[in-house]
């Protein structure tokens, strides 16, 4: 049987994580309040905010402002979760 959960990113009941997907208390309580689909979504964000702030994740100082990104992104708290200062989704860059 699919285990349901309320997902907090889609606001919405959907099919929960198989697994957690994050060690300890944070990784449990995303567990049990993100689908899979949220977790999808938090990837891509994860994506554009390693790439924007230039993070390594082999990096134990990185790795703590991911998850303070984490604690914005799933659950309003903090002051980061939101996409990256000037990132522009429409990719200004390129030849003209």
């Amino acid at each position: 049987m699919t285990r349901m959960v309320e997902c907090v990113v889609l606001k919405t009941k959907a099919e929960g994580l198989d697994n957690l997907p994050h060690p300890g208390d944070l990784g449990l309580r995303i567990y049990e309040n993100v689908s899979k689909e949220g977790w999808k979504k938090w990837l891509e964000r994860l994506t554009i905010i390693i790439n924007e702030n230039g993070l390594s994740t082999a990096d134990v100082r990185n790795l703590e402002l991911i998850e303070q990104h984490m604690l914005g992104f799933f659950f309003d708290e903090g002051e980061h979760g939101q996409m990256p200062a000037g990132f522009n989704a429409g990719g200004g860059g390129g030849k003209k």
